[in-house]
């Protein structure tokens, strides 16, 4: 879910649709202009985010599980938004290469405060190349809004590493966010059985997977803890058992005051808002505002209050407010 400046809303469906929903909430038929996406398992349509400058480019982007040779991969889109057409639209990212099956795909938009995009990406349930700078499996990407890549990315001019690499060694990221004060990208990802971590995302470094994780194989059989490979990048904060993370804001308005700071998480198979106050850096409380539902997505609106997405085949859209 994205926010318009008149206060509608973009929001993704799985199949390939993007609707406008207005305040009122009221549904409009899917925008026309969508690419065709891989709709199979966990891949689809996925995230949409505006571009920094919006109001005067009407900038849309779109990451989605694409069709093409070999299976399918995570890219991303951009396109002018025209009353209810996307026109121009283009695919400015390709993860590669394109594999079989239909799990993690990722994946989540987030633009830095000095207007690069980011794009979190799964390993596609192929574990090993997430280790291989050479495939963008189990990366963060990092690049300009015209698919450009930045020539201070760490792998840049690095033989066999592909350049949009920012970091490396993820599982499934389907959380990210900037933090407010320090400009720093913040992720947390899907670990197997145990073991979803948040993360701060480095440039350059390497996350672990499937070298170590808190968590077991699903055919139960252990894998090294992250601390046994204290050179690679340890998490902040991790779920055993898993909440299944997907979406995440840090909290900065008014509505919630006691909230100011805290990181709120989507949980899947937690079914609630995932929050975890902070203090000096560190992850000091955790709580869960339960829902009964599957939660994709977390999202702040103008006004301070909550706006989450239900993973359902009847989704909904839910504002969240303190109570009376």
């Amino acid at each position: 879910l994205a926010f318009l400046p008149d206060g509608r809303m973009l929001v993704t469906e799985r199949p390939g649709r993007l609707r406008v929903v207005s305040a009122q909430g009221d549904i409009s038929e899917p925008v026309t202009g969508v690419p065709e996406v891989f709709s199979q398992g966990q891949g689809g349509l996925l995230d949409v985010a505006l571009d920094p400058d919006f109001t005067s480019n009407r900038l849309v982007y779109l990451s989605f599980a694409e069709p093409g040779q070999g299976g399918a991969s995570t890219a991303v889109a951009r396109g002018r938004l025209e009353d209810r057409m996307l026109k121009d639209v283009e695919v400015i990212f390709r993860q590669q290469p394109k594999v079989e099956g239909g799990s993690h795909f990722g994946s989540r938009l987030v633009f830095s405060p000095d207007g690069e995009l980011f794009i979190t990406m799964g390993e596609r349930f192929k574990f090993g190349p997430a280790q291989d700078l050479s495939n963008h499996l189990g990366t963060i990407a990092r690049i300009y809004p015209d698919g450009t890549v930045p020539k201070d990315n760490p792998f840049v001019g690095r033989q066999e590493a592909e350049p949009e690499i920012w970091s490396y060694g993820h599982r499934n990221v389907q959380a990210a966010a900037i933090h407010p004060e320090t400009g720093q990208l913040w992720e947390i990802e899907h670990g197997p059985r145990g073991g979803d971590e948040l993360n701060i995302a480095e440039a350059g470094r390497n996350y672990g997977w499937p070298l170590v994780s808190w968590g077991r194989h699903y055919s139960g059989r252990d894998i090294p803890d992250p601390p046994t490979k204290p050179e690679l990048a340890q998490s902040l904060y991790q779920w055993t058992p898993v909440i299944a993370p997907s979406g995440m804001t840090f909290y900065t308005g008014d509505q919630f005051p006691e909230w100011q700071g805290d990181i709120l998480v989507g949980g899947l198979v937690a079914e609630a808002v995932v929050r975890l106050s902070r203090k000096d850096g560190n992850i000091m409380e955790e709580e869960r505002i339960e829902l009964g539902a599957r939660i994709r997505d977390v999202v702040q609106g103008e006004d301070g209050s909550l706006y989450v997405l239900t993973d359902q085949d009847d989704g909904k859209i839910l504002q969240l407010s303190p109570a009376e």
